[in-house]
């Protein structure tokens, strides 16, 4: 009896420091790491909605079919009509685009036209906030259209506010308007303090002494980029879109839309995602 207990001893110690040991611990899986918020940007100058094969004609369904086809959150528009005879007098194309799109609207007015209003416009899935018409100078004696930046304020589902801006530089053969207002622009980009996306008609190819202003001031989403004009068998890029500052975004698609219908230009979409 006294030799089994001798036996059976060394193998209930090794069971009972079995049952007291920690057992290693199983180690936690990482928590998954949320994607950073994208915003998707479209910028299109959509003369006046009226179709260059077919003057004097107002197609609006054209200029919303091209835009939903993009999915944009937010679109920056040139050359929108308010109020006037050649749309219809009681026409306010930003607002009737974004009803049709499901979007909330903000027109800013650069002139007066046709008895009406004439300038550009910013759609948002986001609610625009803070909005503002900034004037862009035109110098005395150039006979040059007023121009001017719409700006806006949206938050993203992830609480991130973002400033938009939309903006049409001087038509003009010489620079020198445009240069004026290349200056101002950046002046504004310099000193805002929220995240800052830019884009419009700017009436010059990037290797302007116009387009070389800007970029002090707001990166463009493409290097060499997709010529937007003439519509038909494209050969300049002069649309852009562009953001401040440059460590806050990194671009994920950009694009020019190949539609020649709706428009005398073609429109430029670019996906960026922002970082904290």
């Amino acid at each position: 009896m006294k030799n089994l207990f001798s036996c059976l001893l060394p193998l209930l110690l090794a069971c009972s420091a079995t049952k007291s040991a920690d057992p290693t611990p199983t180690p936690l899986a990482p928590a998954p790491v949320a994607p950073a918020p994208t915003l998707r940007v479209m910028s299109y100058n959509v003369h006046h909605c009226s179709p260059p094969s077919r003057p004097g004609v107002i197609d609006l369904p054209a200029i919303a079919r091209t835009i939903e086809a993009q999915h944009p959150d937010v679109v920056m528009l040139q050359e929108i009509d308010v109020h006037t005879g050649r749309s219809g007098a009681g026409s306010q194309q930003a607002r009737e685009l974004a009803e049709q799109l499901h979007m909330h609207a903000y027109f800013g007015r650069a002139i007066p036209h046709d008895g009406g209003a004439y300038g550009v416009a910013l759609l948002s899935r986001y609610p625009l906030q803070d909005t503002m018409v900034h004037r862009l100078p035109t110098q005395d004696g150039t006979n040059g259209e007023p121009r001017v930046l719409a700006a806006a304020t949206i938050s993203l589902p992830s609480g991130q506010k973002i400033r938009l801006g939309c903006t049409h530089f001087d038509a003009q053969r010489t620079d020198q308007n445009r240069q004026l207002q290349a200056a101002e622009l950046v002046r504004l980009a310099q000193a805002e303090k929220l995240p800052f996306v830019v884009a419009g008609d700017f009436n010059a190819e990037a290797s302007s002494p116009v387009m070389q202003q800007v970029v002090t001031a707001l990166k463009p989403t493409c290097q060499s980029c997709a010529p937007t004009i003439p519509v038909v068998t494209p050969t300049k890029a002069i649309d852009f879109i562009t953001f401040a500052p440059q460590a806050r975004f990194q671009v994920v698609s950009h694009q020019v839309v190949a539609e020649t219908y709706a428009s005398d230009h073609r429109p430029v979409v670019a996906e960026l995602r922002f970082s904290k």
